[in-house]
């Protein structure tokens, strides 16, 4: 009798800590992300950096990024937003030109926020980045958030272009 109490109550603190932990994520549907479809460009010192983000399909929505400059390219990025368990999960993976991945493997990232044109997220891997945010506070601009290891925030502020026209 003794011993179906601990494992009674060893599985209620497993069941109570499994809850905890799956509340701390908002909900979120992938539809909530739309607003951020589009060709987005700015400069980053003097390189130019470039996401371009097609459209919410199949519970997802992926980005292609490019930073160019001196004539060069020299990073392309794959970004991947996914519904996951009522919320959403990023993964992120930056390469050199030849497609030479710069990390073993892609940083992941959970939902620490979302808003009608924003979110934010929070690394739950390793990688370059604590953690990794987008707003959209106008029609023309495109605000990346990205969190530094040491509690500092970096915003790059990109605007809408049409790959379209050159």
């Amino acid at each position: 009798m003794q011993q179906s109490k601990v494992k009674s109550v060893g599985l209620g603190i497993i069941l109570l800590l499994g809850a905890s932990l799956g509340h701390a994520q908002p909900a979120a549907s992938i539809d909530q992300l739309q607003w951020m479809t589009g060709n987005w460009a700015g400069m980053l010192g003097p390189n130019q950096l470039e996401e371009n983000w097609i459209g919410v399909e199949g519970s997802s929505i992926a980005a292609m990024v490019r930073m160019t400059g001196s004539d060069s390219t020299s990073m392309f990025e794959m970004i991947t937003i996914e519904e996951s368990d009522g919320s959403l999960v990023l993964h992120i993976q930056q390469f050199n030109p030849g497609f030479e991945a710069r990390t073993e493997a892609p940083q992941e990232m959970i939902l620490e926020e979302i808003g009608e044109n924003s979110v934010r997220f929070t690394a739950v891997s390793e990688g370059g980045m604590a953690k990794l945010g987008y707003s959209h506070p106008d029609a023309d601009t495109f605000i990346i958030h990205v969190g530094q290891p040491d509690g500092s925030e970096i915003e790059i502020p990109l605007q809408a272009r049409s790959i379209w026209e050159q």
